[in-house]
């Protein structure tokens, strides 16, 4: 049954790819729209440095199917309108045959609703709303990486089995940060009925100064605060959480807490304690192929690869 799942998705890419471009053109040509300012690059370079490491390779062979893969990148500051306007100029004017990006998920969405009236292919490489492959997906969008439904599941049995059962949420104010909190508490709430959520607290995306908000938080006196916070606002949280000591008093959660994305920018000043879920680490697991990656990567870029090269390595192997 996975054979034929795998050569039925794949035979459906072919036929995607084959419609958008000409056969009579000597290149594939793909639009990145993606963050390329202030905090989101954390996650964001290494996606187009780990896809830009296989497509070096793939084009020193020859391209597929004869053809060279091209590709250009636009910034869309973490503003879903931007993000939307340079997807339609990348294919409207430029000519591009597939979409890939963005790490904003509402971005995503409006991207990925104008991608299938094109019948342009659009791989989503890091904005993790469940939404664009479920509630909106179609058969132009394909997720290259987890979505918050299956974090929100693993975080929230795994909290199940803690003592905690006063809970509050709190985040940025905007498509993925709710999608991650509604995932967890209703993972959660479902392996144990018995939590409360005592109560939430939204912030803007970039909001710089969150010390008011946490100090109200633990006023409340929660258990445990789920963080829904994403890539423009992890790593602030965190530096934010130990200044005002609240990772000694209240355990929190945030989705790749735990990954080099989040801690590089920190270097040995992360707060200790802070629950997390991801689903790569440079060095984790321990495998050949893993290993024989992780080598490549800082062969070429003289550093270790973050989350975001997985992704961004994995949709050039799948193209």
């Amino acid at each position: 049954m996975k054979k034929r799942t795998l050569f039925i998705g794949v035979s459906v890419l072919v036929g995607l790819l084959g419609a958008t471009f000409s056969f009579g053109a000597d290149v594939i040509k793909v639009g990145i729209v993606d963050t390329y300012s202030g905090p989101p690059t954390t996650f964001t370079y290494d996606v187009r440095d780990g896809f830009k490491m296989v497509v070096d390779k793939v084009n020193a062979k020859g391209g597929v199917l004869g053809k060279k893969i091209e590709f250009v990148t636009r910034d869309e500051k973490f503003k879903p309108d931007i993000g939307l306007a340079m997807a339609k100029e990348l294919v409207l004017k430029e000519g591009v045959n597939i979409l890939m990006g963005t790490i904003n998920s509402a971005t995503a969405l409006a991207v990925s609703d104008f991608a299938k009236k094109e019948k342009i292919p659009f791989f989503v490489t890091f904005a993790k709303s469940d939404k664009i492959i479920v509630e909106k997906g179609h058969r132009y969008v394909f997720n290259m990486n987890e979505n918050t439904q299956m974090a929100g599941r693993a975080a929230g049995i795994a909290l199940s089995k803690k003592p905690f059962t006063k809970y509050w949420s709190a985040g940025d104010d905007y498509e993925y940060g709710h999608a991650i909190a509604d995932d967890l508490w209703n993972a959660l709430k479902k392996a144990k009925p018995g939590v409360q959520l005592l109560g939430q607290t939204w912030w803007k995306v970039g909001e710089p100064e969150l010390t008011p908000y946490i100090t109200a938080i633990m006023a409340a006196k929660p258990d445990f605060i789920i963080v829904a916070t994403g890539g423009a606002s992890m790593v602030n949280f965190q530096k934010a959480a130990k200044a005002t000591g609240l990772n000694q008093k209240i355990p929190f959660y945030q989705h790749t807490a735990t990954e080099h994305s989040t801690l590089a920018p920190q270097g040995g000043d992360a707060p200790e304690g802070v629950y997390g879920t991801a689903n790569y680490h440079f060095y984790y697991p321990d495998a050949p192929e893993n290993k024989a990656f992780v080598e490549e990567f800082r062969k070429v870029y003289n550093r270790y690869p973050k989350v975001g090269a997985l992704y961004g390595y994995a949709t050039a192997e799948y193209f």
